[in-house]
């Protein structure tokens, strides 16, 4: 018959060599008096030959560094710490002290698990982090440098704006690009979306100019299905819905209809939208970027466009100098609008040194779009490898004037018994962009004809659009 003693001896057998942690039990001594069988050959000891040994004695050899069993006797409380072996394994050791029924420690009970795969996988991902980081600064480099290739600012006041656009790209208020038509607006609220902690969103970009009125609304805040007659079945989301996380870009934001000028301040205060024939709002997370080639503060003024949001839009203004500011950038952009038509096109064509210096007296009212188109349209046209002076417009050379202005006998009689200086030169203007419109296929060549940038001839013929 089998005693009670027994069977407890048994089952505590059993419990110790099946259990998923390393169970070691000690007297108050120190001394083992029982072990998982295979729990030692993590510390590079003989299955077997642990029984009776002392935990003491087995720091000394450095078996053990240090023992979880022997600071609990001298704590007398439960303990944790992590071991490194001699076979260099990593073991995690737990242990608690037994009282009896007087307060005596009497035993101490400890748990080991072999941490060394968790401990590897940990080093792994701290040194997977670490690369990461090395290569989120080489990427943040490399955007800074793709930021210095994509603005040409070799001029102080370039080297200013470029300097604040990466001062205020991280943050996400409001900016407002200021300059004449063709100096890189576009380019330049591009590179600040590409510096933004919002680089890997959208960035939607559009010309308030160029969207007639009628569809303006639909077009920025979308519809929903069968808003109105010719929408689409299963509805649309808007511009600024597609901007979501991303930058939204308004260019031309002078032209923005009045009406419109309301629902966009609601927008940027509550950063909520409507769909056309919706009834939920929808939350949109975007930044906010803005150009104008017009002073709005004028147009403030004459009732064309909203103070209220002219505060919210002139957060953080940045004014675009023309190029004829800047005359030091001239050459490196003609430098690098020449490589980038050559590969475009396969060219090889070049400019002669004396080329450079006429391009960098001309007043280039058209700015930097203006240059770009001349020199694609020299590349294209000009046979010789090498393009000279001689090759260049009268207008660009300097042999003419770009345009003469002078008034002609129907201009005079035009402006005759005109009484203020408003009308007066609204009478010249209607004349010249007439002139220009009977000569010009296009608001492109129109734009070109008269030295303003096509979003400007647009708004000028449906300004005038019953004279034509």
């Amino acid at each position: 018959m089998v005693l009670v003693s027994e069977f407890l001896e048994l089952e505590l057998n059993k419990i110790i060599e099946t259990s998923n942690n390393n169970i070691t039990i000690t007297d108050e001594k120190g001394i083992i008096v029982r072990s998982h069988p295979e729990h030692w050959e993590i510390y590079g000891i003989e299955p077997g030959s642990y029984i009776g040994k002392s935990v003491y004695e087995l720091e000394e050899e450095g078996l053990l560094s240090p023992s979880i069993n022997a600071i609990v006797l001298k704590e007398r409380k439960f303990s944790r710490i992590l071991q490194h072996t001699k076979t260099g394994r990593v073991v995690m050791s737990s242990g608690y002290p037994i009282f009896d029924e007087t307060g005596r420690l009497v035993r101490v009970v400890s748990y080991s698990q072999d941490q060394t795969e968790i401990w590897k996988l940990q080093e792994q991902y701290e040194q997977l982090q670490r690369k990461i980081q090395g290569y989120r600064t080489e990427v943040e480099d490399l955007r800074e440098k793709e930021l210095n290739h994509s603005i040409i600012a070799r001029s102080n006041e370039m080297q200013q704006v470029l300097k604040t656009i990466q001062h205020v790209a991280k943050v996400d208020a409001t900016v407002l690009l200021l300059g004449p038509s063709g100096v890189g607006k576009s380019t330049i609220a591009r590179a600040l979306h590409n510096q933004s902690d919002r680089y890997r969103e959208p960035f939607i970009e559009v010309n308030c100019s160029t969207i007639p009125e009628s569809l303006f609304e639909s077009e920025i805040f979308g519809y929903e299905p069968g808003s109105f007659t010719g929408a689409n079945r299963k509805g649309k989301p808007g511009l600024i819905e597609q901007a979501e996380g991303g930058t939204l870009f308004l260019d031309e934001i002078g032209e923005m209809p009045l009406g419109m000028q309301a629902k966009l301040l609601r927008v940027i205060q509550e950063k909520k939208i409507t769909r056309i024939g919706g009834k939920e709002e929808k939350k949109i997370n975007f930044r906010l970027v803005a150009a104008t080639n017009q002073a709005l503060a004028k147009m403030v003024e004459e009732g064309r466009f909203r103070l209220d949001l002219f505060y919210r839009l002139n957060v953080i203004p940045i004014h675009i100098p023309s190029l004829n500011k800047r005359k030091e950038d001239i050459p490196v952009l003609i430098q690098h609008y020449v490589q980038k038509t050559n590969d475009k096109y396969n060219k090889l064509k070049k400019f002669h040194p004396s080329t450079y210096d006429v391009l960098t007296q001309y007043e280039w009212p058209g700015n930097i779009r203006e240059l770009e188109n001349l020199i694609e349209r020299l590349i294209l046209t000009i046979e010789e490898p090498t393009i000279y002076p001689k090759h260049l417009p009268v207008i660009v050379s300097g042999q003419t004037k770009p345009l003469d202005i002078s008034p002609s006998l129907q201009v005079k009689q035009e402006i005759e018994g005109k009484r203020n200086l408003k009308e007066t030169l609204e009478a010249v203007e209607i004349q010249l962009i007439a002139k220009a419109y009977k000569e010009c296929k296009t608001t492109y060549e129109m734009a070109e004809y008269l030295g303003i940038s096509q979003p400007t001839v647009i708004y000028k013929l449906k300004k005038y659009k019953e004279h034509f």
